[in-house]
């Protein structure tokens, strides 16, 4: 409930889904862990955090997009290394309105980044703040408590 992930019907578990809500344009990536829908007309069934992050909670279902972004989890390539931890408080489809983010975070937090991913439908630039394992949930309260729909992604 609590994490960001989703149910489909046929995607294999682990699938990486960039979900966006077409009524308001607010995406996020959510893993799949579960199998679902089972209402007609449906696509996709999302943990109530991701329905959070997209402004779904309320009206309980919108017209969504997915673009799938990879499969099964990679296997791990950092050598024994920590893994990268990113707070991703956004991803848009307009350069300008992830540079705009990233300099109104870039005041208060050190490590904010935009990062460009490309999908069949289109190329989106994510905005990330960096850390590490030990300080990731204080950072994304902070920021979700300052009104950013946060997403913790370990790479």
């Amino acid at each position: 409930m609590n994490d960001m992930t989703a149910a489909h019907r046929t995607l294999p578990f682990g699938t990486t889904v960039m979900v966006t809500n077409l009524d308001n344009d607010r995406s996020a990536v959510v893993r799949i862990n579960d199998r679902g829908p089972f209402v007609k007309g449906r696509i996709i069934d999302l943990s109530y955090a991701a329905a959070r992050v997209l402004g779904i909670v309320g009206p309980g279902t919108a017209r969504v997009r997915l673009d799938v972004l990879r499969g099964f989890k990679a296997p791990d390539t950092t050598g024994g290394r920590p893994a990268a931890v990113w707070i991703q408080v956004g991803a848009f489809s307009v350069q300008e309105s992830a540079y705009t983010i990233m300099r109104r975070l870039e005041k208060t937090y050190p490590g904010v980044a935009v990062s460009q991913i490309k999908t069949a439908n289109g190329t989106y630039f994510r905005v990330r703040v960096r850390t590490d394992e030990a300080g990731a949930k204080g950072l994304a309260e902070r920021l979700a408590g300052e009104g950013y729909p946060v997403i913790i992604v370990r790479e």
